[in-house]
């Protein structure tokens, strides 16, 4: 299974499908992206976890497992791969091999045969998708807010990054940082259980948002008064 480097990946998972959204892996056929010389191998999940791998119409049985916390067991006659999340659409698949900063990828293949065939078509693809042409951001990523009541509340944001992290008293979540068009920045915050965003707000005391627009509404107002965190 050929593996490739792709930065884009962290930049576009927080528009990717959960991994144990099993349905949609196991209504589809996947082509597994290799050099584009080889031939086409295609993945079949199967819902009694059966793995399907036919290459020109010749087919070996393999196994697949999801295994919880994004991560997903492949079994073939002559390997096993862990794999764990990396971004999950209608289109791609990319999972990370563990332990390594690589991602398998695989094609829906319906996208496969007229458009998506080698990694430099799929990243051209999902960055004109989701970092450019997606309705919430511009060609450099940068996510527009709404309009709010006043101008000098107008602004634009862009995530410089997301990191992992954990404590005793907020458990697993994810440390966003945000710089805003006017130069401020700020931290922003995301369960992993419960998927709710949180920040400071102008109290000082952590708030909590059902999306992230709304996070970073907070705190963009909170960075504005107080300065950047």
């Amino acid at each position: 299974m050929k593996t490739f480097i792709a930065d884009i990946i962290p930049k576009i998972q927080r528009f990717s499908k959960k991994l144990d959204d099993l349905t949609k892996l196991t209504n589809q056929h996947w082509v597994s992206l290799g050099d584009i010389n080889q031939n086409k191998k295609v993945f079949i999940f199967r819902q009694n976890n059966q793995l399907l791998i036919s290459e020109n119409g010749i087919v070996e049985k393999g196994s697949w497992e999801y295994l919880g916390n994004q991560s997903l067991l492949i079994e073939t006659q002559k390997q096993a791969y862990l794999l764990k999340h990396g971004f999950f659409d209608e289109n791609v698949i990319a999972l990370k091999l563990d332990s390594t900063d690589s991602y398998a990828f695989f094609v829906n293949e319906t996208k496969y045969d007229s458009e998506l065939n080698n990694i430099d078509d799929i990243i051209q693809f999902l960055s004109k998708k989701y970092l450019t042409t997606n309705s919430e951001t511009d060609t450099l990523g940068t996510h527009k807010s709404g309009s709010l009541n006043s101008e000098e509340n107008k602004y634009t944001y862009k995530i410089l990054e997301e990191v992992d992290s954990y404590d005793f008293v907020w458990g697993h979540y994810k440390i966003l940082t945000v710089e805003f068009s006017t130069g401020k920045k700020g931290s922003l915050y995301k369960g992993r259980k419960s998927g709710k965003f949180f920040c400071l707000n102008s109290h000082a005391v952590m708030a909590y948002y059902e999306n992230i627009e709304q996070a970073i509404k907070s705190l963009f107002i909170y960075v504005s008064r107080f300065g950047n965190q």
